[in-house]
C-alpha cells in the first residue's frame, strides 16, 4: 500500500516531467517524446489525481492549456480564449462523451447531430480580418495570450488575404492550423541537408519553426499551408452549424480538412475507422479526429469546462507509443540457437492492443538502450508490427533498478552461450542437442510459408517431439506408420488423425522456393529462397554451389553465402534432405520464364478472399511475373486484385481510379502466361 507521501512523490515526478515536455513542445517547438508517450504520462497523473483528489498539486499541468508566449514576439491577448480539447481513446470513451452531452441537453435537443473533421497536426493560429482584409495572426500560446506572427502568416501561399464577400463584416476571426504537407516537408529537409543545415524531426516542428522566424523572408521560402476549422467572431447570422461554418470557409477560399455530419456512435466510429485506413495516404499528418456538436446554439448552451469545451472532443487514434515499466527479462532460444531477450512489461495499451511482452532483439540492443530491469520505457507499435522498446525514460529511473545479465549457459539445455567479441547476437552452442532449437526448426518447417502443413499445429508437433515420435523434420512423413498411436492420444480421434496425415501427404508436392525456405538455413528468408530457386533452377545445383557462385545471387552477401555453403556441407543436413526426398517430398525445377517480367514496374495490391488460392499464393504469382506487391492502395498502384468481401481498399481503388482485377480475370492472366494454380 502506497503512503500519501509516496503518492505525492509520484505526482511531483510526473508533474516535473510533463512540464519539461510541455516547454519543449509549446515553447521550444522541439518535443522530446511522442504524443502517445505524453498521453500515457498525463493519464498516469490524471489517475492519481482522480484516486487521491485531496493530494492534487496546485501546479498540476492537467489544468494547463499550453506554454508561455515567446518573449521576442509581441504578446496579444485573445478576445476569446483558445482552449484545448479533451481526449477520448476508444469507442467506450466516445459513448461516454455522447452521454455527457445528452445529460446536459433538454429532451427536445437530445441526440444532436455531430460534425467530424480531421485533427490536423500543426500549430493552432487565430486570424483576424477587418472588413474582409487580413489584419493579424496570433498563436495559441497559453490559451489566453499568444504571439503576433502576422508577418510570417502573410507569406503562406494558400491563405486568402482578402475576402471579397466579407467587406461588410467589421471583424471576423478565423481559427485553424498552420501545417507543412508531407511532400513539402521532405523537400525542405532535403534542401536543408544539401546546405549542411539542421533538418526537422517532423512536419509539425518544421511548421512551428517556420512561423517563429523573426525574418519573414525565411517563412516565405517554407512550404506552409493554412487549414481553417472555425469562425469565432463575425460568422454570418444565417449560418447555424459547424458544418455550415466549414462550408462558409471553403466558399471564402480557405482550405479545410475533410468533414462529415454524423448522427450516432455507429456513424462516428465508421468515419473514424475509415480515416485510420486512409491515414497514410493523406497529404498531411493527423493524429485523430475532432468530434463537435454540429449546432452552434447547442455549443453555446453546453459551454466550457476550465480548459476545454463540453461540446467537442478529440477522438485520438490508437497510440503507437506508450510508456510502462519493464518488470523482468526472459531469454528465448530460436531455431538457429540465437538467444532473444523478451521484456516482461506492466501491461499497457499500445495501438489498440494490450502489450505485456516485448522483444528486446539481442543483448547488443539492451546495451544500446542502456536498459535496466525496473526502468520506465517507451513502447512502440505501428500497425501489425511486433512491439518494441524504443527508449528509456532516464529521468524516471530510481534506485530500485537492476542490470540485465546475459546467461552464461542456455536456459533450455545448459550448453554454453557464446557472444563473439564485438557482436550483438548471443547463441546457444547446443545445436540439435538443444530441444528449443530442434522444436523451433520443426515449427518453422511446417509453417504456412514453408511446407504449409495446416493440419499439424505446433501444439501437436511439440507433443510428438516430447514423446519421441518425431526427432527430425523427415520423421513428420513417417507419422503415417504410427496411426494407431496417434488415434489413442487424448484430443485426437480417427477423423483428426486422418486430416492431419492427409495434410502431411499433400505437403510432399511443394515448390523449390518453399522447400529451401523450410530448411531453416540461417539468413535465408522467403525472398532469399525465391532468389536462390530462380538463380539455380535445380536443387542439386544449389546444393553443390560454391561461395563464389552464391555471391552471384541477388541480395546475398558474404555471411549468408557462407551460411548456405556450410549448411549443405554438413553431413547431418545432407542425411535429412536425402531422407525427405526418399520419403516423397518433391518439387518442379524452376524453368526460366520468358513471361517472367510481363508485370515489371507494376505495383499490385491483393484484398478480399480468393476462392482458388490464398493471398500468399496470389502474391507469389504476381512476383513471379515481375510485379511489386504492396499492402495499401495509393495513386501509384497499378491494379487491385479483389476477391470476395473486399472492403476499404476496393473503395479506395474506385476513388483513385485504380484498375480493379477480379479473380477470374487474374486466373486468365496467369493461364495466358503459363502459370498453373
Amino acid at each position: 500500500m502506497n503512503t500519501h507521501a509516496q503518492i505525492v512523490s509520484q505526482m511531483r515526478l510526473l508533474i516535473t516531467t510533463l512540464k519539461r515536455h510541455n516547454h519543449a513542445y509549446y515553447v521550444l517547438d522541439n518535443p522530446t517524446i511522442t504524443d502517445g508517450e505524453y498521453d500515457s504520462l498525463r493519464q498516469a497523473l490524471v489517475k492519481l489525481e482522480t484516486d487521491f483528489p485531496q493530494l492534487k498539486q496546485a501546479d498540476s499541468p492537467t489544468d494547463a492549456i499550453g506554454g508561455e508566449p515567446l518573449p521576442f514576439f509581441t504578446q496579444i491577448t485573445h478576445d476569446v480564449p483558445m482552449l484545448s480539447l479533451g481526449n477520448v481513446f476508444d469507442k467506450d470513451d466516445m459513448a461516454n462523451f455522447i452521454r455527457r452531452v445528452n445529460d446536459r441537453l433538454d429532451d427536445k435537443n437530445k441526440n444532436p447531430q455531430f460534425e467530424m473533421e480531421l485533427k490536423l497536426d500543426g500549430l493552432a493560429v487565430s486570424l483576424k480580418y477587418r472588413h474582409g482584409v487580413f489584419a493579424q495572426a496570433v498563436t495559441r500560446g497559453d490559451g489566453q495570450v499568444g504571439e503576433d506572427i502576422t508577418h510570417n502568416v502573410r507569406t503562406i501561399r494558400n491563405l486568402p488575404l482578402v475576402l471579397p464577400d466579407c467587406m461588410h463584416i467589421e471583424l471576423m476571426e478565423v481559427r485553424g492550423e498552420v501545417l507543412m504537407p508531407k511532400a513539402g516537408f521532405l523537400r525542405l529537409n532535403k534542401e536543408q541537408q544539401m546546405r549542411g543545415e539542421k533538418t526537422f524531426a517532423n512536419p509539425r516542428n518544421a511548421a512551428a519553426g517556420s512561423l517563429r522566424q523573426l525574418d519573414s523572408n525565411v517563412a516565405a521560402t517554407r512550404p506552409l499551408a493554412f487549414y481553417g476549422y472555425s469562425v469565432n467572431q463575425g460568422l454570418p447570422n444565417d449560418i447555424t452549424t459547424q458544418s455550415g461554418a466549414m462550408s462558409f470557409l471553403q466558399s471564402q477560399g480557405f482550405e479545410v480538412s475533410p468533414f462529415k455530419v454524423v448522427v450516432d456512435l455507429g456513424e462516428i466510429d465508421e468515419f473514424y475507422r475509415a480515416t485510420i485506413d486512409e491515414r497514410d495516404e493523406l497529404p498531411f499528418e493527423i493524429d485523430g479526429m475532432v468530434v463537435k456538436v454540429n449546432s452552434l446554439q447547442l455549443q453555446n448552451d453546453l459551454g466550457f469546462l476550465s480548459r476545454e469545451p463540453r461540446w467537442a472532443t478529440a477522438y485520438k487514434f490508437p497510440a503507437t507509443t506508450a510508456t510502462t515499466r519493464l518488470l523482468d527479462v526472459e531469454w528465448q532460444v530460436g531455431r538457429t540457437g540465437q538467444l532473444t531477450p523478451v521484456g516482461k512489461l506492466d501491461p499497457v495499451n499500445v495501438g489498440g492492443v494490450t502489450v505485456s511482452n516485448v522483444t528486446l532483439h539481442n543483448f547488443g540492443e539492451i546495451g544500446r538502450l542502456g536498459l535496466m530491469i525496473g526502468d520506465v520505457v517507451s513502447v512502440h507499435r505501428a500497425g501489425d508490427v511486433i512491439p518494441k522498446v524504443s527508449g528509456v525514460m532516464m529521468q524516471l529511473r530510481d534506485e530500485t533498478v537492476r542490470p540485465i545479465s546475459l546467461p552464461t549457459v542456455c536456459p533450455v539445455c545448459s550448453s554454453p552461450v557464446v557472444l563473439p567479441e564485438g557482436e550483438a547476437l548471443a547463441r546457444c552452442m547446443g545445436g540439435l542437442v538443444c530441444q528449443a532449437q530442434a522444436q523451433e526448426a520443426l515449427k518453422h518447417f511446417v509453417s504456412r510459408k514453408a511446407m504449409d502443413i495446416d493440419g499439424l499445429g505446433s501444439q501437436w508437433l511439440i507433443k510428438f517431439f516430447e514423446m519421441g515420435l518425431i526427432k527430425t523434420v523427415a520423421d513428420i512423413y513417417r507419422l503415417a506408420d504410427k496411426t494407431e498411436i496417434l488415434q489413442n492420444l487424448e484430443g485426437l480421434g480417427e477423423k483428426s488423425v486422418a486430416n492431419m496425415l492427409l495434410a502431411i501427404e499433400k505437403s510432399k508436392a511443394t515448390s523449390l522456393p518453399r522447400f529451401i525456405f523450410a530448411l531453416g538455413i540461417r539468413g535465408v528468408g522467403e525472398s532469399t529462397a525465391l532468389n536462390l530457386a530462380k538463380h539455380f533452377g535445380q536443387f542439386d545445383k544449389l546444393q553443390t554451389s560454391s561461395v563464389d557462385e552464391l555471391l552471384k545471387v541477388p541480395d546475398i552477401g558474404e555471411i549468408t553465402a557462407q551460411n548456405i555453403h556450410e549448411f549443405f556441407n554438413a553431413q547431418h543436413n545432407i542425411n535429412i534432405i536425402n531422407d525427405l526426398i526418399n520419403l516423397g517430398v518433391h518439387w518442379q525445377a524452376v524453368v526460366k520464364d520468358t513471361n517472367a517480367a510481363v508485370l515489371d514496374g507494376q505495383t499490385w495490391v491483393v484484398t478480399g478472399t480468393l476462392s482458388l488460392m490464398g493471398r500468399d499464393e496470389a502474391k507469389a504469382h504476381l512476383q513471379g511475373l515481375g510485379a511489386k506487391v504492396s499492402g495499401s492502395v495509393s495513386a501509384k498502384t497499378t491494379a487491385l486484385l479483389a476477391g470476395e468481401k473486399a472492403g476499404s481498399k476496393l473503395d479506395k481503388a474506385h476513388s483513385l481510379g485504380v484498375k480493379v482485377v477480379l479473380e477470374d480475370e487474374f486466373l486468365a492472366l496467369l493461364a495466358e502466361h503459363g502459370r498453373q494454380i
